[in-house]
């Protein structure tokens, strides 16, 4: 499925960013990751975000999950100003509402598949029969089910990814993020996994925001943003 092809309602907005600046500091040099970058983006909406090595994707990224915090600007997430956020409102959101698929997978290596999968549900204190059966499902959607009980070492790459998109939808979240899903995966399975994270959305209702570099990958997004120098150059 393309976004492009699809039809439905877009919703109220979810992401409101004004103005966000993010500096770091390093030694004596000082990084501007992102330069007043504003941006709104809505409900059910799935967006691809593109640039080069060191443009600021991943700060966003962060930024938007709730990650990191910005040095100036304003972040709304869902109507709330962020900053006003204490950090168990901020696990809170992270925990419930935001879906995370990194590039790296960030699996645990000595926990099977369906542990991994599991572990939104027990940060998020639901009964272990339940969320057994609800990772267990998961990872039956995304083409698993042989998989349960195996380890990431014995999985192939494209099969931990698949491990951690399960992860990530498996809480139903509103806001699923996927940072750079498929920089390590061939063409066909870079393909798969941004189907699977598409399919995934349109199905739940829920908000998509994605990094990608692949022009082909990002084509099948309702709007692509395009970042350079920390700053959106492109929005289309």
């Amino acid at each position: 499925m393309d976004a492009r092809d699809s039809i439905r309602p877009l919703g109220p907005v979810v992401i409101d960013i004004e103005n966000i600046t993010k500096n770091y500091v390093m030694g004596e040099e000082t990084v501007h990751a992102l330069r007043g970058v504003s941006l709104q983006i809505q409900r059910n909406e799935y967006i691809a975000v593109m640039g080069p090595s060191g443009s600021g994707k991943s700060t966003l990224m962060n930024m938007v999950g709730c990650l990191d915090t910005p040095t100036s600007g304003r972040y709304d997430f869902n109507g709330r100003n962020v900053a006003e956020m204490d950090d168990d409102e901020l696990a809170a959101i992270r925990n419930r509402e935001i879906g995370f698929v990194f590039q790296t997978f960030n699996l645990l290596p000595r926990s099977d598949s369906l542990r991994n999968v599991e572990l939104p549900l027990i940060y998020a204190g639901m009964d272990p029969q339940t969320r057994e059966e609800r990772a267990t499902q998961a990872l039956i959607d995304v083409g698993l089910g042989d998989r349960i009980h195996h380890k990431p070492n014995e999985l192939s790459g494209g099969q931990r990814q698949r491990v951690a998109i399960a992860r990530a939808v498996i809480q139903r979240a509103e806001l699923v993020l996927a940072d750079e899903p498929a920089a390590s995966l061939d063409a066909e399975l870079a393909h798969e996994t941004v189907r699977m994270l598409l399919n995934d959305a349109h199905a739940r209702g829920a908000t998509l925001l994605c990094s990608l570099h692949q022009p082909d990958l990002a084509a099948r997004f309702d709007r692509t943003i395009r970042l350079e120098h920390g700053r959106i150059v492109e929005s289309r």
